[in-house]
């Protein structure tokens, strides 16, 4: 008798069961079906979502660039890394997904970092920036030629370009009106020594005083900390390099001189450095009469070769230049 009413109970719960699942499905072919497309066409348009995503992913396969690693090389010793270029597939598909076709003008890139960064090499010193980086920088060296300095820095700013400015100490602490000048202008500023010693026959202790000072002339005139050092006439040793390094800055030199201090022919000059200019190059400038003729033709130059302009910082830093090419210059 109690198997009769177990058997009864399971049986009225299956038929509720039942009844329940043939009302939903009566209620999904009145209410829903309207407003559910059919089933053919979701297929289609899952399909045509896949084939879409799929062919970003393949295009971007091949599109991406690997980001390179700073690294100490053998001639141009510390030389700082470059980012890489990644298609972003999912940001490209969500801003193509709408008329559904592939559109490589409708890409979304995104700059992938490298694994070692300039910060992360031993001290040396710096002559370049990154040789697949289109982009150069001005570095301008003042120790003298005050009467140079307004039309370097008028042209400068006519062009919209900063350089990085490398201030004696000396210098500094009797023209912090000039100093400031520049700095007010949007220019970096560098460290260039007290009074223009040959710092690679001076001692560690030496050197320092002559960092030091120059950074307090400096802070003192224009409130910036350098974190560049430039030594006077490229003169320095490793100890050089290890105490700059210890006190906060770089050292840097450069690729192309002007050799403006032995007053060339304008013209001449600048046909030579944008000659000898490769990406990534730092050219070495004074405020001098040569240099304040020759800088707008030589801007002009720089830009006829497909080259930006920028300071030291920005130079060195990791960061593509984005000159219309995802891959910058060179091909991936």
């Amino acid at each position: 008798m109690r198997l009769v009413k177990i058997t009864a109970a399971v049986a009225a719960v299956f038929a509720v069961m039942v009844f329940t699942f043939s009302s939903l499905k009566k209620y999904e072919s009145f209410y829903l079906a309207p407003l559910l497309p059919e089933r053919g066409e979701l297929s289609a348009a899952g399909r045509a979502e896949d084939a879409l995503y799929q062919k970003i992913q393949e295009f971007a396969e091949r599109r991406n660039i690997p980001p390179e690693n700073a690294r100490i090389d053998p001639v141009w010793k510390a030389i700082p890394g470059y980012n890489g270029l990644k298609v972003d597939v999912r940001a490209s598909y969500e801003k193509m997904k709408a008329n559904g076709r592939f559109d490589e003008r409708r890409l979304v890139y995104k700059e992938v970092p490298p694994a070692v960064h300039l910060k992360d090499l031993p001290p040396r010193p710096i002559y370049r920036g990154h040789p697949r980086k289109p982009m150069v920088a001005f570095l301008i060296n003042v120790a003298w030629g005050d009467e140079y300095l307004p039309s370097l820095i008028k042209t400068l700013h006519d062009y919209g370009i900063h350089a990085t400015f490398f201030l004696d100490g000396s210098w500094t602490k009797k023209h912090p009106d000039l100093a400031l000048m520049i700095a007010e202008e949007g220019h970096e500023i560098g460290n260039h020594a007290y009074n223009h010693p040959d710092l690679r026959t001076k001692s560690a202790s030496e050197v320092a005083d002559q960092l030091k000072k120059t950074n307090q002339a400096i802070e003192a005139a224009v409130h910036v900390k350098p974190k560049w050092f430039a030594p006077p006439s490229g003169s320095y040793n490793q100890t050089t390099v290890d105490v700059a390094h210890r006190l906060g800055m770089r050292t840097i030199m450069w690729t192309v001189d002007t050799v403006d201090w032995n007053h060339p022919e304008p013209l001449a000059m600048v046909r030579r450095v944008a000659r000898e200019t490769e990406a990534g190059s730092m050219i070495l400038m004074h405020p001098t009469d040569s240099t304040a003729k020759g800088l707008s033709r030589l801007i002009l130059a720089l830009k006829n070769k497909g080259y930006a302009m920028g300071t030291v910082s920005e130079l060195l830093s990791e960061k593509r230049v984005d000159d219309g090419k995802p891959n910058g210059r060179g091909e991936p």
